[in-house]
């Protein structure tokens, strides 16, 4: 089943199992049933500390648990957990086989500490991105509390229950039978949202730690940046990040960040993370700022209030909340999401195979999608409100050559329709004749740019008619003491080299403010 440099890995891998493991599988005799027995007993073949049962009788066929010896629960896998989704297969065996995770303590703890039934589903596709995140912290939080149990259902495999649960994008979470969520997850946002009271313990660290010299919002390639340089003047540095890596982690492929020849989000984010832990600057996660107080107004010290109500207290401030996907705002969208109007045609794609689907949106992103897209459903229409595509001219040639997308310019979409809850169609108006016209189509990818993430700076600091903040060359926001780079601010080009250059500049001008300030009599006894 898995070739030979794939079961060297693997090898090498299992030889850190501590203790012994048990691969209880459920089979039949279809295709993927016989390639899930070929990989269970690969995997067995090379470790001895791994035993397989093929005796398992549960409802879903093809599946397997992963169990520690002697019990027969664990993390279950419905399908072949292959493509994106191997590591979370790996990451399982080590972790029930005693392997110690690469978290922190104060991660685990929690989940231990949750009582109640959580019986999670997730549903994900072998080429989705976001996927691995959430079946890692899921399969996590059942290696490390008995309570909860998980299944990682492959979609392609149970076509049948993907269709019964209207399921139209990925990663999707049942707990207990009903939804919980859908999209990237974090262990600490799945957490967080089990534990009632995680919020009001958030807050009480929050308002206990000291004033930082430079306190960072915003945890993308710009606050990764200027945190790193900002702590390598050996200052005391924080983050404040509603998720570290920010939009990133939505991104597919990265080839053109230089020295790095070609990565994808997850692990660009999760290199930036460990470079800015590397300088031992601290990383306050699953925090959203709700509000900016300067310096002046709340007693010499710039505070942020965050939305659980904890406050954070610094001497300078650089603002990096980067942006997010911009809404097309027109009747369906809302109440069609994850029911056929998605955003990230990696993720979501295989889903709608064979099916007709919209693009809106001609730049770079929106014509990237249709060229994905075109590959895997039967049709791409895709709907650019200006009268002309901007995105880069080899991608539009690519585009214009596929005989299974069909381009329309000049054209508003007025409204995405549906029935029985989900998409089944989108409307648009002809901007040069004003005729209204309906296509039927099963699915509908937003494309059309950027909003950045600033409407709790409004009336404090200076914000652009696109609502992005006002910076100078040297990133000075209005403010005295607060600084701002990335995307969320007026510099052009929304670029991950840009945003980190930016986010550089913001530490040294912070720096240099803090170095101009007059000494306190604090400081001078300290000294």
């Amino acid at each position: 089943m898995l070739d030979a440099t794939l079961k060297s890995q693997l090898q090498t891998y299992l030889g850190m199992l501590r203790q012994p493991i048990h691969l209880i599988a459920s089979l039949d005799e279809s295709a993927t049933g016989v390639e899930m027995r070929g990989l269970l007993e690969d995997i067995v073949s090379l470790s001895d500390k791994v035993t397989l049962d093929t005796s398992g009788n549960d409802s879903r066929k093809p599946s397997f648990v992963v169990a520690r010896s002697g019990e027969s629960t664990g993390v279950r896998f419905a399908g072949l957990p292959l493509g994106h989704e191997f590591t979370s297969l790996v990451l399982a065996l080590l972790w029930t086989g005693g392997h110690p995770p690469k978290v922190e303590a104060d991660v685990i703890d929690p989940i231990r500490a949750l009582d109640g039934d959580f019986n999670f589903e997730v549903y994900m596709s072998l080429t989705c991105h976001n996927c691995p995140d959430v079946v890692q912290a899921l399969s996590l939080m059942a290696i490390f509390n008995p309570k909860v149990k998980t299944v990682v259902i492959e979609g392609g495999a149970f076509q049948q229950e993907v269709t019964e649960r209207e399921i139209m994008a990925v990663p999707m979470v049942f707990l207990n039978g009903e939804v919980f969520g859908s999209g990237r997850m974090t262990v600490e946002e799945i957490v967080a949202r089990l534990d009632t009271n995680a919020g009001d313990r958030d807050a009480a660290k929050l308002n206990a730690k000291d004033p930082f010299d430079v306190l960072i919002v915003g945890g993308g390639p710009a606050g990764a940046a200027a945190a790193v340089y900002a702590a390598r003047k050996g200052i005391r540095v924080g983050v404040a990040a509603e998720r570290f890596g920010g939009q990133v982690n939505d991104t597919m492929a990265i080839e053109n960040y230089i020295s790095v020849l070609e990565t994808d989000g997850p692990r660009f984010a999760a290199a930036l993370e460990a470079q800015v832990r590397h300088y031992e600057v601290d990383i306050m996660n699953l925090q959203r700022a709700e509000k900016l107080i300067p310096a002046e107004e709340a007693g010499g010290l710039v505070q942020v209030q965050m939305a659980n109500g904890g406050v954070l207290q610094a001497r300078s401030v650089i603002l990096s909340t980067g942006a997010r996907w911009r809404n097309v705002n027109v009747p369906g969208e809302q109440e069609y999401k994850n029911k056929g109007v998605a955003y990230c045609p990696h993720c979501d794609g295989p889903l709608f195979k064979g099916k007709r689907v919209s693009v809106i949106g001609g730049g770079n992103s929106g014509v990237e999608a249709a060229i994905d897209l075109a590959g895997i459903v039967q049709h791409v229409t895709l709907i650019e409100f200006a009268d002309e595509l901007k995105a880069d001219a080899v991608l539009v040639s690519k585009l214009k050559s596929l005989p299974n997308v069909t381009v329309h310019v000049n054209a508003q979409t007025t409204e995405i329709t549906g029935a029985e809850g989900k998409v089944n169609g989108l409307s648009y108006k002809d901007r040069i004749s004003g005729d209204v016209h309906h296509i039927d189509l099963e699915g509908v990818f937003v494309q059309i740019g950027l909003v950045p993430n600033t409407e709790f700076l409004k009336g404090t600091v200076e914000l652009s008619r696109f609502g992005e903040i006002v910076v100078d060359a040297k990133g000075h926001t209005n403010v005295p003491g607060v600084f701002a780079a990335g995307d969320c601010t007026t510099v052009p080009y929304k670029q991950i080299v840009i945003a980190a250059g930016e986010g550089s500049k913001a530490a040294l001008s912070a720096f240099d403010y803090l170095i101009r300030q007059p000494v306190t009599q604090a400081e001078a006894v300290a000294a």
